[in-house]
């Protein structure tokens, strides 16, 4: 979870020279947003949306502000708040959203990539064929992809070994007992 402080905010009124009007902008008292980049908080933003938030491509600065709202998890929040995030609360934001925040690390196999696009659904249904709890869709979601990806590991079969990685295998093996034992052969 991160808590970006929105200081209070005075009541304004400004010049809105397109129109040639007064504009008052509502005031807010200080707020504490809590956020949690979690699986929770990608279903409700890809519910509204109706694309995957994980992606390649760029989202809006609309989308982008309705993601930081669907990962707030205080209550009662007016919408007016979010009107008053600074460019540093979004790169803040955007570098707990990009944080690992897992020390596992996995050796990319080499193996090609996936073409698949990752919906809350699927992921939903990789915790549901790898029977890892529902509560860890609360999680932050780059920790509970790193489970997935663990657990996929884990369950793959062995992979068998080469002729040449058996016979490297069985070398290093005699090599050792030789020494062990002092012999020759």
């Amino acid at each position: 979870m991160i808590t970006i402080h929105i200081p209070e905010q005075p009541k304004k009124t400004l010049w809105n020279p397109k129109n040639e009007e007064f504009i008052d902008i509502e005031g807010t008292k200080a707020y504490d947003l809590n956020l949690e980049h979690s699986l929770i908080s990608i279903s409700k933003w890809e519910a509204k949306w109706h694309v995957p938030f994980i992606s390649k491509e760029n989202h809006t600065e609309e989308q982008t502000l309705h993601y930081i709202k669907c990962m707030t998890i205080n209550k009662d929040v007016p919408d007016s708040v979010y009107d008053h995030l600074t460019a540093k609360d979004i790169q803040e934001i955007s570098d707990y959203i990009n944080n690992p925040m897992t020390a596992t690390t996995v050796k990319d196999s080499g193996g090609k990539k996936s073409n698949e696009i990752i919906t809350s659904e699927l992921v939903y249904y990789w915790m549901t064929a790898l029977q890892i709890p529902f509560e860890c869709e609360k999680w932050h979601l780059n920790r509970l992809l790193k489970l997935i990806e663990v657990c996929n590991i884990k369950n793959q079969p062995a992979k068998k070994m080469s002729k040449n990685e058996i016979i490297e295998r069985n070398r290093a093996l005699n090599e050792a007992r030789r020494a062990k034992y002092h012999t020759k052969g």
